[in-house]
């Protein structure tokens, strides 16, 4: 096993903006003003590269989402957003676009002190992609429409038949603590523009990007109620949104478990459901390519925020003609994840969320040392402070290992060999999950047969990662309930109703 030296990191000092946003006394936006909860209960944010408690946030009651969905519903029921004309609609998710793009780099480094990811890497990927969200959900304001259809069973002209795409109503938006600003804006923006109203959670680890945001809606002039927000332990406020009988549409990012428990929960008043959860996705590296050119490429599927990635390429399958050199490749680029302080300039991968995260990587990579996996690199904590793991590589692996079987959720990865497409396709599906893999090979018809035969949402081939607000999102298997993105995550926010009259 090649350890990474100890460092003492050192986080540079927050920006004026930061402490600011940092130092303000915890509060919910319910019905388009701060408010205060009327109890003591909060939550410590921490800084994950320190470990350090720099701000609390209300530990929202059973109550206090009550009040949240009392004010998305009305905004509802009037017709104060639903109501208007859609090209409203669409110039007030602009206008929230613009307003992020202008505050961009006081979110980048909200998101990077809050979630410990780089802030270079805030500012390139979380929030230029939640921009483009607005900005793409924000045509389909004025997109929305049904169809006139001609009865099968009538006479021509008898009736007049038609659809209608009718907003679903209050929404209640549950996301994950890994990409903060952007899943929540990927649920946001559809959301808007199809007409609903919306309460959301973030993540009790990372809700500050989500604050903050709230200023931007109100700067914005978006209908009071029309967007709340409610913060808070997923056991107490989420589940009051799932099972709370005036919220008609759940959308929730997260893992597999807590989604299967969210969807037990939501039959009880049948509420919609879409569901983007866990993953463990193959990247399968065919004989004709170059190791060292792909080595990088799958480091970096895995490498990028910290394996916090539900995406993320945690098992990699080489043709055995060039396994050992994509396994050196791959060594050889993992010292350039070596994690560092979030708002460090020259880090590529930070810290892991939290301690829970950080000891629940660990314990991972402890169990397939004691399965006998080899640790080629990393597996190791590089500080005495913060929550940091150096990027660590497995091979030597079996398929009844933990490692190769269950999500990790960090920067680990296992390495595998393979001698055939049908051995390599039959490997990569025997998993409970299904969101996304990639396919590594010049070879358009090995490309083509295997993104067929893979059960997955998404396949990638020669890139790992890539999501556009144009494409669907979601997975197969455990892996989910319905898409996210595009038209298909529009219509996840809509009714059908069908109208039918005699003329």
């Amino acid at each position: 096993m090649n350890e990474m030296p100890t460092t003492r990191f050192s986080q540079p000092p927050y920006s004026e903006a930061a402490a600011a946003m940092l130092d303000r006394q915890p509060a919910l936006f319910i019905d388009g003003r701060w408010t205060a909860a009327d109890h003591d209960g909060v939550l410590e944010v921490e800084d994950p590269s320190t470990g350090q408690v720099i701000a609390r946030i209300v530990d929202a009651t059973e109550e206090d989402v009550d009040r949240a969905v009392a004010a998305a519903r009305r905004a509802f029921d009037d017709g104060r957003w639903s109501g208007l004309p859609p090209v409203q609609r669409e110039r007030g998710l602009r206008r929230l676009a613009d307003l992020l793009e202008a505050n961009a780099e006081e979110f980048a480094e909200l998101e990077a002190i809050d979630n410990g990811k780089p802030v270079g890497m805030a500012r390139a990927v979380d929030i230029p992609g939640a921009i483009s969200q607005l900005r793409y959900m924000a045509g389909w304001a004025t997109r929305i429409a049904g169809e006139q259809i001609a009865p099968a069973n009538a006479p021509d002209g008898a009736f007049l038949a038609y659809t209608r795409r009718e907003p679903l109503g209050v929404a209640g938006l549950i996301v994950p603590w890994n990409f903060p600003l952007l899943m929540a804006v990927q649920k946001i923006a559809p959301a808007l523009a199809s007409g609903c109203t919306l309460v959301l959670k973030p993540a009790e680890q990372t809700s500050l990007t989500a604050l903050r945001f709230a200023d931007l809606v109100a700067e914005a002039g978006l209908p009071d109620g029309v967007f709340n927000i409610v913060t808070g332990r997923g056991e107490v406020a989420g589940n009051r949104l799932v099972i709370h009988p005036d919220v008609d549409k759940i959308s929730f990012t997260g893992s597999t478990e807590v989604g299967k428990i969210i969807n037990r929960a939501a039959t009880d008043t049948l509420k919609r459901v879409t569901l983007e959860l866990g993953g463990k996705s193959p990247v399968i590296v065919l004989p004709d390519m170059d190791p060292a050119q792909v080595g990088s490429a799958a480091a970096s599927a895995i490498f990028f925020n910290s394996g916090q990635v539900c995406t993320a390429g945690s098992r990699v399958y080489a043709h055995r003609d060039i396994f050992d050199r994509l396994l050196d490749s791959m060594a050889k680029a993992a010292p350039s994840w070596a994690p560092r302080p979030a708002l460090d300039p020259k880090a590529r991968m930070g810290p892991l969320v939290s301690r829970e995260q950080h000891e629940r990587v660990c314990g991972y990579i402890e169990a397939g040392r004691k399965a006998g996996a080899d640790v080629v690199t990393g597996g190791d904590n590089p500080a005495d402070a913060g929550y940091y793991l150096n990027p660590t590589i497995l091979a030597g692996v079996t398929p009844d290992m933990s490692v190769v079987r269950e999500e990790i959720f960090g920067p680990v990865v296992v390495v595998q060999r393979f001698d055939d497409l049908d051995a390599v396709a039959a490997e990569a599906n025997a998993t409970r999950y299904g969101l996304a893999a990639s396919v590594w090979t010049r070879d358009v018809s090995a490309m083509h047969t295997l993104a067929a035969r893979l059960k997955a949402g998404t396949v990638w081939g020669n890139l790992h990662g890539n999501l556009d607000p144009a494409l669907p999102f979601g997975g197969y298997k455990e892996s989910g309930i319905g898409r996210e993105l595009g038209r298909h995550g529009v219509d996840a926010y809509l009714e059908t109703k069908t109208v039918m009259i005699r003329l």
